[in-house]
């Protein structure tokens, strides 16, 4: 593999940031200082950074999927001191988030050690179905029919493929569903403003084949063997 992604599955950094470590010459390989781009075995060979040897690098591409709590931010650490989606995973090395979700939407978000597969599953060609609901107040079925013709964007045109408008257990509110392929930030919020909609409370309950289910706010799981098959089959059916 090319010596910024072993860097990256080794936890050392983002393989951004050890691309940068390589190109500023702090990376050596067999004691020889580590180029651009080289491939590097890390099975074998012996890895360091600003001479200190790198940890066994995994060969094992795993997977979770976390109910994201309101108030946690998608993102590796914050200077303030805030809760971020990897206070409530497993601390493993490598890991890094599939796309992001805001500071107080909740739900499904995917975490994997395979970096290569987390960003074909946010790259538009790749049209991943993800499901929200959102629970709203203002003129609901007006505006549910707006969304199911399409808004104009700020940053483009957006048609979710389902929107469905049910009786909320929130008093004086509307949960609206909405079924989405793009993973533009902060789309669903900026669709029902958009509309005249607040938004109470904002859930990803799916994400391609992977289902929110009776996972607890702040809990994760592993995902099975099937949903890791459909989501690897996913990152074949888009073009990069």
């Amino acid at each position: 593999m090319r010596i910024h992604r072993a860097l990256a599955r080794a936890g050392i950094a983002s393989r951004r940031k050890a691309e940068e470590l390589v190109a500023a010459g702090r990376v050596s390989i067999n004691g020889e200082v580590a180029r651009t781009g080289q491939s590097v075995d890390p099975a074998k060979d012996v890895i360091a950074v600003d001479g200190r040897r790198v940890g066994q690098v995994s060969q094992t591409r795993r997977w979770y999927v976390l109910n994201k709590p309101a108030g946690v931010l998608t993102t590796k650490s914050d200077p303030e001191g805030r809760k971020t989606v990897f206070d409530y995973v497993p601390p493993d090395p490598g890991l890094t988030y599939v796309g992001r979700l805001d500071y107080m939407t909740e739900g499904v978000l995917l975490l994997t050690t395979d970096g290569d597969a987390a960003h074909k599953l946010t790259h538009p060609s790749t049209g991943v179905e993800r499901n929200y609901v959102a629970t709203v107040r203002g003129p609901v079925k007006v505006a549910a029919a707006e969304i199911r013709a399409g808004i104009e964007l700020e940053d483009g045109f957006v048609q979710p493929e389902f929107v469905e408008v049910t009786p909320s257990e929130t008093p004086r509110a509307f949960d609206l569903a909405l079924t989405i392929r793009e993973g533009r930030t902060r789309e669903v919020r900026r669709l029902c403003e958009a509309v005249g909609l607040e938004v109470l409370r904002l859930v990803r309950t799916s994400f391609g084949p992977v289902h929110l289910g009776a996972l607890a706010s702040g809990a994760s799981r592993t995902l099975s063997a099937k949903e890791r098959d459909l989501i690897l089959a996913l990152t074949h059916s888009g073009n990069d």
